[in-house]
């Protein structure tokens, strides 16, 4: 089956990309090979389709294509908490989690991803109209197998944005090369309260092959599982594979953020999560009243 992923060169998603390479999803029985299908909602648009069986993405944005959590479950977690960062050009940047520095400036952001950065500006006091705060997404990250983290990077050195809300591998990028500097890190602790629980890097698959293959979600998580704790004991596994699939420069970095995530890397999805996940889709009108938990974690 495939597992699709909606950014490829990237720590976000990298659990699931490092089960494929080091064989923990064949442990488990199961045959997975990656597919990088970007935006994440044509990534879900995929899965309920039946042309993946799984993806590994954002949670919320599994609503893109299972309107109020009919017909696809959440099978665990790759990391726990909101993964993205806010950069902006170095030129521009005010300090750490002042977020007066997005007013009057063009931000790159992908389409859902978007939500988390909307949501916590309303929360830390900015309104997008008001403010002049223009979101959107890069351009060149619509070019098939490329990175929206590079790309956003990339941008922001060319001077097609002013700042964007990305990966860390995004992040790191335009930090190392000097162009940007990182306003919001949100894992570890800023913005506005709650928001580490918009959303979180998670694996789903189909009510549909659930009824199929009912020891799909254990296998899964066991295979999630495995490869955390084989990144936790050699982050370095993360630089052979990340010379496989990645361009040269960004194979260099993706152990160092491996390391970075380590704190993170646990496959439980918790009530207190959905609780404020489905807070935030409620707030940014993709979600109508609640659903219970059992309904959304498989």
């Amino acid at each position: 089956m495939k597992i699709a992923v909606p950014d490829l060169v990237s720590n976000s998603y990298f659990p699931a990309i490092a089960a494929v390479e080091l064989g923990y999803f064949m442990e488990e029985g199961l045959d997975v090979e990656l597919e990088v299908l970007f935006p994440v909602d044509k990534a879900y648009r995929a899965l309920h389709d039946g042309q993946v069986g799984l993806v590994a993405g954002s949670a919320h944005s599994a609503l893109a294509a299972f309107p109020q959590w009919d017909g696809v479950k959440l099978l665990c977690a790759q990391g726990q908490g909101m993964y993205w960062f806010l950069v902006i050009r170095a030129d521009l940047y005010r300090g750490r989690r002042n977020l007066d520095v997005v007013k009057a400036r063009r931000i790159g952001a992908a389409p859902w991803v978007d939500m988390g950065l909307r949501r916590l500006l309303a929360a830390g006091g900015i309104d997008t109209a008001r403010d002049a705060v223009q979101i959107a997404p890069v351009a060149a990250a619509s070019t098939p197998g490329v990175s929206f983290g590079v790309a956003a990077a990339r941008a922001l050195e060319d001077g097609k944005v002013d700042g964007f809300w990305a990966n860390g591998m995004g992040a790191e990028v335009a930090v190392g090369r000097g162009v940007g500097k990182v306003v919001l890190d949100i894992r570890r602790g800023d913005g506005p309260p709650g928001c580490f629980n918009y959303t979180m890097a998670s694996i789903a698959t189909s009510d549909r092959l659930i009824a199929q293959m009912p020891h799909l979600p254990g296998a899964v998580t066991r295979a999630i599982a495995k490869t955390h704790a084989a990144l936790k004991k050699s982050p370095e596994l993360a630089t052979g594979i990340g010379r496989k699939l990645f361009p040269a420069y960004e194979a260099g970095l993706i152990a160092e953020l491996v390391r970075r995530d380590l704190p993170y890397y646990e496959t439980g999805i918790s009530r207190d999560f959905v609780t404020a996940m489905n807070q935030f889709s409620r707030d940014m009108s993709i979600l109508v009243g609640d659903v219970p938990y059992e309904k959304i974690v498989g």
